[in-house]
């Protein structure tokens, strides 16, 4: 093929994609692959258990604690929590845990307050939530508009209190989410010094609807975080973990699940966290994470195309005030 100036700049935009892939390495145990997460020195699953909604799903604690169990002793060593999902339970469920098995994994969780007071008042509940003194990574939850940034931002604000945390080694790692305006995290993400950024990544390329939709093209053809905010932290040296992978099930039958898992894994991320409702869902998610092969660049290209624009609309309408609780 005649290597043209487009072809050459889609070859170096996704060269990272290969990268990432390769970098890789599976654990010697279980056969879970690792990747570095950024700059943190920390090695992480490809696959990250998601302990929100889809976690509390199980509704009893017993079978909570089998599917923790099982991701765990698969090689999952990146659990993600929140301060806010299920007000708490989510964590305490995890912190039931670790009253009766020793802490080998990568602990996350998020806090939503803006305010200061308000926000150590729940790290203090996570942390008596986790029985720790210590969580591995704090994110800013779910960052919103610019007047939300700028609440974040304030001298009372949250950013400053995990500033604190960081220092003071209740958080070893600080970073921020996002599934709504990859504009306002890419803002977030120039300005600040995170150690690690989640955001939405999946085919329906969210984020991608107006007014972000003329920011720019990304790895895949995308407009959205893929385009705007990813390249940000990529360039920071910043820890990337994919969310959102599913849509809440709205790209399901766009792509068979496995696709779906292995797109997210295939872009220049360290894990690619999944919420896994049922053991039978988190045992083939395990699967597709050992076995995974990146996709090719023209199956990179062309899954964003089974999603519509009014689809993917409808996807950035859905995410603009979700709460995942």
């Amino acid at each position: 093929m005649k290597l043209t100036r487009r072809n050459f700049l889609e070859s170096a935009a996704l060269a990272p994609l290969a990268m990432q892939a390769t970098a890789a390495v599976p654990d010697p145990v279980t056969g879970m692959p690792m990747r570095e997460l950024g700059k943190t020195g920390v090695k992480v699953s490809a696959l990250g258990f998601g302990g929100g909604s889809r976690f509390l799903a199980y509704q009893d604690r017993e079978k909570g604690m089998e599917a923790l169990d099982t991701a765990l002793k698969s090689g999952i060593n990146y659990i993600d929590s929140a301060a806010s999902y299920g007000d708490g339970k989510s964590e305490s469920w995890i912190g039931e845990y670790l009253r009766s098995h020793k802490k080998n994994f990568f602990l996350v969780t998020k806090i939503t307050p803006r305010k200061a007071d308000e926000a150590m008042r729940t790290i203090e509940r996570s942390l008596k939530n986790f029985g720790v003194s210590q969580v591995d990574l704090m994110h800013v939850h779910s960052l919103g508009d610019e007047a939300d940034l700028a609440a974040v931002e304030a001298e009372d604000g949250l950013l400053n209190v995990l500033h604190k945390m960081r220092d003071q080694k209740v958080a070893r790692f600080i970073g921020v989410t996002c599934h709504s305006n990859p504009q306002v995290l890419k803002t977030a993400l120039e300005r600040h010094d995170f150690d690690s950024t989640q955001m939405a990544l999946n085919i329906g390329q969210i984020g991608g609807a107006a007014p972000s939709d003329k920011a720019g093209q990304g790895m895949t053809g995308a407009s959205g975080f893929e385009s705007i905010a990813m390249p940000v932290a990529l360039r920071k040296g910043m820890g990337l973990t994919a969310m959102k992978v599913f849509a809440q099930e709205k790209l399901l039958g766009k792509a068979a699940p496995e696709m779906l898992v292995r797109y997210a894994m295939t872009l220049p991320v360290a894990v690619a966290v999944v919420g896994m409702p049922k053991l039978d869902y988190l045992k083939a998610n395990i699967a597709v994470a050992k076995g995974f092969k990146p996709l090719t660049r023209e199956e990179m290209q062309s899954l964003p195309k089974n999603v519509s624009e009014q689809l993917r609309a409808s996807i950035d309408r859905f995410f603009s005030d979700h709460v995942d609780c």
